[in-house]
């Protein structure tokens, strides 16, 4: 299992970093021609657009399930200690429920798009594989962040790292 959820964590790493260089190559070909030749890449803004969704719907499961949202650690000192678990279960409960809200909205978004055939401005991208998409990922990460209601809370910085205690001393 180990195995499998590795294989799928480099494949989707690989499409995050083909993502990203690819909106790199296409904002560079984009300036280029509009500022030497005068003329911009057709299609640019909507291409950068999904490949954006892309890059952020694909890599929240990841950053879910890794703990890896940003966080303000001023108040790490009290929120840290053995007593507050339950403020950390409540805290991944509520990250839950706002990415499922944000998958459910996003599937019936699709649902709309789908029905009415919405697409994109310049290049005519149909919307709602894009929404579905979206949906999908959120609901991955909603998931993601209901097992983090499981999980041990975060252990305080000074507990993995002694030489900070050490540190602090001085």
């Amino acid at each position: 299992m180990d195995a499998t959820l590795s294989r799928i964590r480099k494949l989707v790493e690989s499409l995050l970093i083909l993502t990203l260089s690819g909106m790199v190559l296409l904002t560079f070909i984009d300036v280029i021609g509009r500022r030497l030749f005068g003329t911009p890449l057709y299609g640019a803004h909507d291409a950068t657009e999904h490949l954006m969704a892309i890059m952020v719907f694909c890599g929240l499961p990841l950053l879910t399930a890794a703990r890896g949202h940003l966080t303000v650690d001023f108040f790490d000192k009290w929120l840290l200690r053995p007593g507050w678990a339950w403020w950390h279960r409540l805290v991944s409960a509520l990250v839950a429920a706002v990415l499922l809200l944000i998958a459910y909205e996003f599937y019936n978004s699709a649902i709309e798009a789908g029905k009415i055939q919405e697409i994109s401005q310049s290049l005519s991208i149909p919307r709602g594989g894009m929404y579905a998409f979206i949906a999908f990922a959120s609901l991955l990460s909603a998931l993601a962040a209901l097992l983090g209601c499981f999980a041990a809370p975060p252990a305080h910085p000074s507990a993995s790292h002694p030489h900070a205690t050490a540190e602090r001393a001085k």
